[in-house]
């Protein structure tokens, strides 16, 4: 994926582009007598915490909605404890992949792994669903000071021909967390209650901690401008249109909106503009853009993110309060989707080393998107609920050639000085999807609530109370059903946008 036009942005005391490339540019940051992996497996672990807590939530968020906004049945309300989260890991994710550049990846990491590990006992002790809402918030500015860490790390410790291996661990990381988080969350909610999917990650967190200090080498910083403007930017634009979208159903759409969601587009059109005129150092050097698998790669990241993130809040309302599982039954619904995507991920990284990465991800993509059209069909009372194992297996196998495939194949060839600008920016498209599609969910579901059951929004009895009653059923499971269509169908696009990759140059022929 090399490109020339990928070369290194200006440093902070005024380099040109005439300037040679240094070997650091060149060449991975190892020694060899140092193996990489055990660094790998120590980052891996903070990013397991934050993928299962990602999980964990999207299973309890019934509970939470019980205990915390029982009295009103705007599931929109409750969203947004994901949605803070996500807004918040978002924004910064930019700018904390150039702190790892500039004060070393390992030591961003480490600060944001404690700012995380201290959010979730905020998150856990929260009383009302205000202050959870904030914590969570915190909780997102500490994972974004994480993620970009870690893909930088692999970057620029693993040669390029082996980073698909690398990327099959933390494919593998994914699955394995789609697995534990829901198990968890279900087995935690039932037995001690919603407020301990966020202290259980307490001794994770320490543990994560300790291992990171002992075995992340220090790698080479490089000096970095950051662009303040930029950050502002992309973040007003970012909440504008996110809170517009998700807040629209509550206000019947009403014209400021729209306008809200205008001026945040206007606002993003802004950001990219100044981007492009900025001189010295841009918050996204859009050079990199011009590197074809990188550009596609963003893309599809961004489809995957919407679906990801979208696909569970209609499924996990469905079987819970339609069907009448317990957190822990609807979690276990999920076992074939993880330890298929866990079992065969490793294999799937190895497999990029050695071709054409469209040969995984065409029919990963393909897969998980056949089996969300598959859910819509099955999400009605009278579908056994065994038979809702049968998508979750197809979605595991096409999770093990999505997540591990797609972020090689954007960072394989990336300059090590480019590598925190390369993962924040990925990092950040990805997030930014998966933002939009907790907002665009929750507007869907309120959306079609409204139009399966009139009158649902002034009834007297809250959603998230527990199993509904028998007259609204047919109506609720109906726009579930409906709801999940939706990251189905973004999905696709992705797919449509990988045909276009290209087979990178350091894949061995």
């Amino acid at each position: 994926m090399t490109d020339p036009s990928t070369t290194p942005a200006h440093t902070a005391g005024a380099a040109s582009a005439s300037v040679p490339p240094r070997a650091s540019d060149r060449t991975p940051d190892r020694t060899p007598e140092r193996s990489p992996w055990p660094a790998l497996w120590a980052l891996v672990i903070g990013f397991f915490m934050i993928l299962v807590d990602t999980t964990i939530v999207s299973v309890a968020n019934p509970a939470i909605k019980a205990a915390l906004d029982a009295d009103t049945n705007n599931l929109d309300n409750v969203v947004w404890v994901t949605s803070a989260y996500l807004l918040a890991y978002a924004v910064p994710l930019l700018i904390t992949g150039r702190l790892g550049d500039r004060f070393g990846p390992k030591n961003i990491y480490l600060i944001g792994l404690a700012i995380f590990t201290l959010a979730s006992l905020w998150c856990g002790l929260s009383s009302t669903l205000e202050m959870l809402i904030v914590a969570r918030a915190v909780q997102g500015l500490g994972a974004a000071l994480m993620t970009p860490q870690t893909m930088a790390v692999i970057t620029r410790t693993f040669p390029a021909n082996r980073r698909g291996a690398a990327m099959g661990l933390w494919g593998a990381t994914a699955g394995m967390a789609t697995l534990i988080g829901p198990l968890a969350g279900g087995l935690l909610v039932d037995g001690l209650g919603w407020e301990w999917i966020f202290f259980v990650n307490l001794p994770v967190g320490v543990i994560g901690f300790v291992l990171a200090w002992m075995l992340v080498p220090s790698l080479e910083t490089h000096p970095h401008r950051f662009d303040l403007v930029g950050v502002v930017l992309s973040a007003v634009a970012l909440f504008l249109i996110v809170f517009g979208l998700q807040e629209g159903e509550k206000f019947a759409w009403t014209t400021w909106i729209w306008l809200m969601i205008g001026a945040g587009v206007v606002v993003l059109a802004v950001f990219i503009w100044t981007q492009s005129r900025t001189r010295s150092e841009p918050l996204v050097p859009l050079e990199l853009f011009a590197n074809r698998n990188f550009s596609v790669a963003n893309l599809t990241i961004a489809a995957v993110g919407f679906t990801v993130t979208s696909m569970s809040l209609p499924l996990m309302f469905f079987v819970q309060l339609a069907r009448g599982l317990t957190p822990t039954q609807a979690a276990l619904l999920l076992i074939p989707m993880a330890v298929l995507s866990g079992v065969l991920a490793p294999f799937a990284g190895r497999l990029l080393d050695r071709t054409d990465p469209r040969l995984l991800l065409v029919p990963g993509l393909l897969m998980v998107a056949v089996s969300l059209f598959w859910y819509s069909t099955l999400m009605n009372v009278d579908t056994p609920i065994w038979m809702f194992l049968l998508p979750s297996a197809l979605m595991g196998v096409g999770n093990a050639g999505m997540w591990g495939p797609l972020a090689t194949t954007a960072t394989r060839d990336l300059p090590p000085r480019q590598a925190g600008a390369g993962a924040g920016i990925y990092n950040t498209t990805r997030t930014v999807g998966s933002v939009i599609g907790s907002a665009a969910i929750a507007a869907v579901m309120q959306s079609r609530l409204s139009a399966n059951l009139p009158g649902a929004g002034d009834a007297t009895e809250s959603f998230g109370g527990g199993t509904l009653p028998p007259f609204v059923i047919d109506g609720f499971s109906t726009a579930m059903a409906e709801s999940i269509l939706v990251p189905a169908g973004v999905l696709l696009i992705g797919v449509v946008a990988v045909l276009f990759l290209r087979r990178p140059e350091s894949v061995a022929h």
